[in-house]
């Protein structure tokens, strides 16, 4: 991975339990996309998939943010896929489908959504590497400006593995030697589901605008220690490239409990 990895800490909220997380992270959200919009006229907000994000998308959908949210300038990407189709259990779109957009709860343009195109792809008879491709081609199509050669997102929601992945990128993954802003990861066999990804680059969270990061549960408390508290190696713990003075994590007190003070 080329990109300098930037200075500094993250900022750490601390929150009682995963209820409470939601609702700090749509806040968060909604504040950075609102004011991205306003200085660039549209905010490009990388979202993540699994459990992590419910939460936040059905704090989203009630009135109080909902109207806050730019929608009508909102592009939405994802910064990882597994390689099923949309309508799969798996798929890290279908939370997103199924709180924001069924029944019309966002009033998003369907233009503004880019997920990666696994569908098209698996119709296609494509692998996973054509569809990374295929997104990396959406993506420099649509103009982001660019740092040290990677697209500039104004916001990348992440969640964290109980190995310290992040996106689908895995200790030792290869995408940290990869130029690719998009490729195709084998499917995990340390961590579930047991099935191929496609990925956003590392690089992409080292250049974003803003980061958020949003781990519950003391199961991950020392990986969450580890991550923030030891000597950077993002190699052995991915989720060290967000550990940047752009970032934020949203920890529940468990998942906290291993911090420092």
């Amino acid at each position: 991975m080329s990109a300098t990895q930037p200075l500094g800490e993250p900022q750490i909220i601390a929150v009682p339990d995963p209820e409470a997380a939601g609702p700090a992270a749509a806040s968060h959200i909604t504040d950075v996309l609102a004011r991205s919009a306003a200085a660039r006229g549209r905010a490009d907000f990388a979202t993540t998939g699994g459990s992590t994000p419910v939460g936040i998308y059905r704090a989203l959908a009630e009135p109080g943010l909902r109207d806050l949210v730019p929608w009508d300038r909102l592009h939405v990407w994802w910064g990882d896929d597994r390689f099923v189709p949309r309508e799969h259990e798996l798929s890290n779109v279908k939370p997103f489908d199924d709180v924001l957009l069924r029944d019309g709860a966002a009033p998003l343009p369907r233009a503004n959504i880019h997920p990666f195109p696994v569908a098209r792809t698996l119709a296609s008879g494509e692998d996973e590497t054509w569809c990374a491709d295929e997104l990396t081609g959406e993506l420099q199509a649509a103009g982001l400006s660019t740092s040290e050669g990677w697209p500039v997102f104004d916001l990348v929601l992440l969640g964290m593995g109980p190995d310290g992945h992040i996106l689908s990128v895995f200790p030792g993954s290869e995408a940290f030697r990869s130029g690719a802003w998009a490729l195709a990861i084998p499917a995990p066999t340390h961590v579930e589901p047991h099935v191929p990804r496609v990925t956003l680059n590392p690089a992409l969270v080292t250049v974003a605008r803003a980061v958020l990061v949003v781990v519950h549960g003391a199961a991950k408390a020392e990986v969450v220690r580890e991550v923030l508290t030891t000597e950077r190696d993002p190699e052995r713990l991915p989720a060290q490239v967000a550990r940047h003075d752009r970032a934020t994590w949203i920890l529940d007190e468990a998942a906290a409990s291993g911090l420092p003070g």
